[in-house]
Order: structure tokens, then sequence, then C-alpha cells
């Protein structure tokens, strides 16, 4: 990715909050790069203190330790920012499902907190985390921004409600919102371990333990898994488009490319093989369909293309190589 296009947003005050996670902590990353002065916000309740260590020493970053549940502690993250990039979420479905009270509490209360502490400490501009799970039912292929269905879990309802949120401050308090509609985002620095572990990690890490993935369904399930540097770039231009148009709107955050699971794992060992060629011999095992899963998964990038002038770097075969260099070498160390 070109980030010359982005030189604007150096000595920009930037908080993350979630920025000790996955996708924050990428994106603390590139914009400290970009000599942006970064603010991270973090509980550390999903997000990890060694995705941050890099950063540390480094002048232009702060690290918060704070829960956005607390609105205090969203204003005073909030002072003196120019823009807020909101990661901050308990994601997951099954975990939805198991307690949809604390996802409620973190995904909508704490959205509510950041919103109106961004409000009220004057932000130029607050681009949210939003979800392709707010799809639900819908069975329209591709996925375009302005047809939905009804959510199929609680995490999507907390999703859909970040989104009508961020439309009613944008329309009340002239603040300017952009949401990002994450699909199946994969890449390094993704945690393959716990209970809720998003399937590519997961996958990785048990082929390379020489032990059988297990496929929820028959395999036929089908997503359009998007690489970390696809999801950065959706970020950067959210906050540096300078189109009116563009503004207080939601964009399919893909590649606009769907795999099935099938086809995924034979990717995954594909390329893991060539480190340890027992991986070849590793047999797939299936079980019972997820509750709260869509069958097939496509975004439409159109939008984000016209408007924001998004041009995805990776498609899966590429990005899988790249995260599969990553995780060999770092599970291993």
């Amino acid at each position: 990715m070109n980030t010359e296009q982005f030189k604007q947003l150096k000595d920009k005050n930037i908080l993350i909050t979630g920025g000790a996670g996955f996708i924050g902590s990428n994106l603390c990353e590139i914009l400290l790069k970009l000599n942006a002065k970064v603010t991270c916000l973090d509980n550390f309740a999903t997000g990890h203190q060694h995705n941050i260590t890099p950063f540390l020493e480094d002048s232009n970053f702060t690290l918060m330790e704070g829960d956005i549940r607390d609105f205090d502690t969203c204003l005073k993250a909030c002072k003196d920012q120019d823009y807020v990039l909101h990661q901050a979420a308990l994601g997951s479905v099954p975990r939805s499902i198991n307690d949809p009270i604390t996802t409620n509490d973190v995904n909508v209360g704490g959205f509510l907190n950041m919103l109106t502490a961004a409000r009220d400490e004057g932000v130029k501009r607050f681009v949210y985390a939003a979800s392709s799970s707010t799809y639900g039912d819908s069975e329209n292929l591709p996925k375009v921004e302005h047809i939905i269905g009804k959510p199929l879990s609680p995490y999507a309802i907390t999703k859909y409600v970040n989104e009508l949120y961020a439309d009613v401050f944008g329309k009340t308090y002239n603040m300017n919102c952009i949401g990002l509609r994450y699909f199946n985002v994969f890449g390094r620095r993704q945690d393959p371990n716990g209970a809720y572990a998003a399937v590519i990690p997961l996958f990785v890490k048990q082929f390379m333990e020489h032990e059988s993935p297990i496929i929820n369904g028959d395999g036929t399930f089908s997503r359009d898994f998007t690489y970390i540097d696809n999801v950065l770039q959706m970020n950067l231009l959210a906050m540096t488009t300078d189109n009116k148009e563009s503004l207080n709107q939601v964009y399919n955050t893909a590649v606009g490319d769907r795999t099935t699971l099938i086809q995924l794992t034979e990717l995954l060992k594909k390329h893991l093989a060539k480190f340890d060629g027992e991986i070849s011999k590793v047999k797939i095992k299936h079980g019972p369909n997820r509750k709260g899963d869509i069958p097939h998964s496509l975004a439409s990038i159109e939008k984000a293309v016209e408007l924001l002038g998004y041009k995805p770097s990776h498609k899966i075969k590429e990005g899988i190589k790249e995260a599969v260099d990553w995780y060999w070498k770092n599970l291993r160390e």
C-alpha cells in the first residue's frame, strides 16, 4: 500500500480504541510509521500487551489502560484527539450467544459512550468497526450496503445498533462518522488461542501441531476473507477523505471474492506444507453447523471504490501466504 497519500496524518492526534487487539495494533503500527500521535485505549480483555510492546518506546505512542464502559475514561481518551478509530468490541457470534449481556454492554453501551465523548470533545471524525454480520438472513449476493436482513445473533444486533447510533449522531449533532463493515479479517497478530479464535489462525495453529481442524458443516459455506492490509487502507481512507458525499456512510471492507471453508483449508495446507511436509497429510474433520452462521458472504466493494478510492492490495492467496509466513515465524518462537 502506498502510504504517501496519507502523509497529512503526520502529527495528527489519533485515538485507537482496542488498540492492543489484532486490528487495533496494526492500525497503531501504520499510523506511527506515518508519524501520527497515537493513543491506544484498551482494557486487555481480548487485546494483548505483546501486540503493542514494540511501540512503547515511541514518543508518539501513548498507552491508556481503561474500559469503554466507563464514560469518564472515554472523555479523557477523546480529549484533544483529531480522529477516533473505534475498534474496541467483544467480537464473536458464539460469545454473544453465550453471554449476550456483556456483549451488549461493551458493543452498545461502550460504543455510545465513545460516540458521545467524541461529540463532547469535538473530535473531527469518528471511524468505527462495523460488521458483515449486519446482513443477517439477507440472501442477496453480493452484499450491498443498503440491503440488509434480520440479525442472526446478539453480536449482529449490537453492530447494527452501532450503525443506527452513528447515523443519528451524524444528523443530530453534525458529526462526521464512517462505519466499516469488516468481512472476515485475517492476518498478522490475529490470536490463534482462546475459545473464540477466528478460523484462519486457529486452523494454522492446528495444522502446525498436526491436529485435524474441524470445519463447521460440510465446508461449502463461503466467506469474503479480507487481509489486514486492506482493512488498514480502508481506515486511512475513511480518515482522510475530503469527499463530503463519503461521510456518514457505511462501507463494506472486503475484497469482493469468496472462498469456501474447504478451499481455505487446502490453501492453508499448501502454504504450510512448504515449511513442514507432514502438514499435507493432516486430515480435515467436520462438525455440526454453528448457530448464528450465515451460509455465504460476499461483498460488493463498489461503494468504497467509488466514494473512497479503495483499491484492495491483497486477494485471499496473497494474504494467506503473508499470514502463514508470519505465523510460522511467530508461533514457533
